[in-house]
C-alpha cells in the first residue's frame, strides 16, 4: 500500500498517547483524523457549516452543491477558493446568478455535524426530496461487488492511519476502482466522490458508488440526484432509503461481507450466475 502523501497529511494530527497492552503501558505518538468546521459560502453568503476532513475540499464543495440541488451542472460554478482561518476553513464559491437566487429562496441555512443529513431543513418537503427516477445503469455480478469493496478498502490510506474515516469509491462498468475519496463523515465522502467525478466529467450512470457506511436515506438521495443507478454499502440501509431506492430506480445492495450481500431494491442490475 502506498505511503500517505503530504497533501493527505493535512487531514491528520499527531498526538501523544498511552498505549496499553494488558498491564503494559507505552508512551508514543499516533495519527488521528483532523475534524474541522468547513463553511460553504455562495456569492459571499454562508449557507452550510459542516464538520469534515480538511482534504479534497474543492471536490467536497462541488459535490455538495450538485447532490443538494444547489447547482444543476458544474458549469454553474464559476470560482471556488479555499480560505483557511483560525476557527475553520471557508470555501468561497461564485455561482450563476439564477442558481444563487433559487438558493436564497429556499431560506435554508445548515449547521451540520458529520453524521447529520437533514439539519436545517425548514419543511418536510425540503427534508424528503424525490429525485427523478434514474435511467439505464451498468450491471454487476456479486463477485465484482465484493472485489470492488475490497479494492476500495485497500485504497483507504487515511483510514489505515486513523481508523476514523469513511470512504466512497467509484466502480467502473468493468469492475475496476480508480477513484476513492475519504472523510470523517459518510455524506462528505460521497460528496467528495461526486465532486471529483464531476470535475473529471465522468458518466454517473455507467458504474456504481461503493460506500463504507450504512446506506442512509440521504446517501440514496444524493446518488439518485446525480443519476447514480447502483449503490453498494458495507452496512445496512434504512427503511426510508429502501423506499426511495425503489421509487428512484436505484439498485441498492448492503451488508456486503466476504461471501454474501443483500439486495434491497431494484435487483435487475445484478448479474446472476445461473450455474450456482
Amino acid at each position: 500500500m502506498n505511503a500517505i502523501t503530504n497533501e493527505e497529511r493535512t487531514a491528520l494530527v499527531r498526538v501523544s498517547v498511552e498505549k496499553w497492552d494488558a498491564d503494559r503501558r507505552k508512551f508514543c505518538e499516533d495519527d488521528v483524523a483532523e475534524e474541522v468546521p468547513i463553511a460553504l459560502e455562495y456569492n459571499g453568503i454562508s449557507h452550510a457549516v459542516m464538520l469534515a476532513s480538511p482534504y479534497d475540499l474543492e471536490d467536497f464543495a462541488l459535490g455538495f452543491s450538485l447532490s443538494e440541488g444547489i447547482l444543476k451542472d458544474k458549469s454553474e460554478l464559476y470560482d471556488c477558493e479555499v480560505v483557511p482561518g483560525c476557527e475553520g476553513i471557508q470555501v468561497q464559491m461564485q455561482i450563476a446568478t439564477e442558481r444563487f437566487v433559487a438558493l436564497k429562496g429556499k431560506r435554508r441555512n445548515l449547521t451540520g455535524r458529520t453524521g447529520c443529513g437533514l439539519c436545517g431543513a425548514e419543511t418536510l418537503a425540503q427534508a424528503v426530496r424525490h429525485p427523478d427516477p434514474v435511467t439505464g445503469g451498468a450491471s454487476f455480478s456479486g463477485e465484482q461487488i465484493h472485489a470492488g469493496m475490497k479494492a476500495m478498502q485497500e485504497k483507504q490510506r487515511l483510514q489505515r492511519h486513523t481508523g476514523a474515516t469513511h470512504a466512497a469509491a467509484w466502480m467502473n462498468a468493468d469492475g475496476s476502482i480508480d477513484l476513492v475519496r475519504e472523510d470523517i463523515g459518510r455524506h462528505n465522502a460521497l460528496d467528495k466522490l461526486i465532486g471529483a467525478m464531476a470535475n473529471e466529467k465522468r458518466d454517473f450512470a455507467n458504474g456504481a458508488a461503493l460506500i463504507t457506511s450504512r446506506a442512509s436515506y440521504e446517501m440514496v438521495q444524493k446518488s439518485a440526484t446525480m443519476g447514480i443507478a447502483f449503490l453498494a454499502a458495507i452496512s445496512a440501509p434504512t427503511s426510508l432509503a429502501i423506499k426511495l431506492a425503489e421509487e428512484a430506480n436505484v439498485t441498492l445492495v448492503g451488508f456486503i461481507r466476504s461471501n454474501s450481500h443483500v439486495v434491497y431494491a431494484q435487483s435487475h442490475r445484478l448479474i446472476r450466475d445461473i450455474t450456482k
